[in-house]
């Protein structure tokens, strides 16, 4: 970037973390706030006495912790109350990459993600709903609970947790079950909650112009003192429950094109992040995209003076097939035709679905 182009506005991504009680949603809070890779959380939490403490140290040094009480956060507080918790996380002060909601047990993930999209916040975006399931009771929870089926459906990431206690045949009859109610989410599994935080906030593409380079932090050495110890090989690492696919490209993109792409991603493709080219269609801007499960959205801003003309993509899923996906994206590429009239009227109607999910002043979420 230039150094005196002013720096791109960033919108700050909310996940709302859900599951039933027992299911663990609390124990991945808090693997997620030992192992932030870097980033600095906030965190709005119903019961506040069920982050450990250790956790609760970290993000005291990272970020803000917001305790609601009273209930599930869906009956507790209306839109508007919502987003003055989230004013305070959001203030440039905190300088946090990600926000978490953990709703209780009993709240309706659908109506917090509702909340989420209808705030008019411009300094958030929505994250995701990350649904986690206790792969060992499934069964009983959804007979107690018939509702799951509708929180599997709605949710853009599923956590099959305590696997170590479900056998292949009820891990499969689980996934059949996810997919039955017409979820495309994709499903990882995990035990103790642990899953790479990388699935929900990658630092790979922070805003430019932020430090790529930082000194270790307590965080870090802990975590390299307590791997040494354990003798813990790269195998064993988090990340080989997903697959993440990096797409570059210096050709630019056909918008049409890449739009059917977008509208009919695979099951199992939970985030997509990144800046597009749109060459020809509109020389003029960069579209930073932001996609999870369904959510989709561009935003479209200037290019800085003498920043390089390039598509650079980052796909984050579980099951997906990145050989494909990246022949797919190839084949989004188009070679613009300078000076070809009839061309630039086509790219600029083929834009249309594009500007579908840019956010207008006072719209609501597409």
């Amino acid at each position: 970037m230039n150094a005196s182009s002013p720096p791109r506005s960033r919108q700050i991504p909310v996940i709302v973390l859900a599951g039933f009680l027992g299911s663990g949603k609390t124990t991945l809070l808090n693997h997620l706030l030992r192992h932030r890779a870097g980033n600095r959380i906030g965190v709005i939490v119903n019961d506040f006495g069920s982050i450990e403490i250790d956790a609760m140290t970290v993000a005291g040094q990272v970020g803000s912790t917001v305790s609601l009480g009273g209930g599930c956060l869906c009956c507790a507080v209306d839109a508007s109350e919502l987003d003055t918790y989230l004013e305070t996380l959001t203030r440039p002060a905190a300088r946090l990459d990600v926000i978490v909601i953990e709703a209780s047990g009993l709240a309706e993930p659908q109506e917090l993600v509702r909340m989420l999209l209808a705030s008019d916040n411009p300094h958030i975006v929505y994250g995701g709903l990350v649904e986690v399931v206790d792969a060992a009771e499934f069964a009983a929870t959804r007979a107690r609970h018939p509702e799951i089926d509708r929180h599997l459906a709605v949710a853009d990431l599923v956590v099959l947790n305590k696997t170590d206690r479900a056998g292949e045949q009820e891990r499969l009859r689980i996934r059949e079950a996810v997919a039955a109610t017409g979820s495309g989410a994709a499903v990882v599994p995990a035990t103790y909650g642990r899953i790479d935080p990388e699935l929900l906030f990658d630092p790979a593409l922070r805003p430019d112009g932020e430090e790529k380079a930082r000194q270790l932090t307590f965080e870090d050495l802990y975590l390299e003192e307590r791997a040494a110890a354990s003798g813990e090989r790269h195998g064993d690492h988090l990340h080989t429950a997903y697959e993440s696919v990096d797409f570059t490209s210096d050709v630019p993109m056909d918008p049409r094109r890449l739009m059917e792409f977008l509208d009919s991603r695979p099951e199992g493709l939970y985030r997509i992040k990144g800046h597009v080219d749109f060459g020809a269609a509109d020389p003029a801007n960069t579209y930073p995209v932001h996609a999870v499960g369904r959510f989709l959205r561009f935003a479209p801003q200037p290019w800085t003076r003498g920043e390089p003309r390039l598509t650079r993509l980052v796909l984050i899923g579980s099951g997906i097939d990145a050989t494909a996906l990246h022949k797919r994206l190839e084949e989004c590429c188009s070679e613009p035709l300078p000076g070809d009239t009839a061309q630039d009227a086509a790219h600029e109607r083929s834009m249309w679905g594009v500007l579908r999910y840019v956010q207008q002043p006072g719209d609501d979420a597409a």
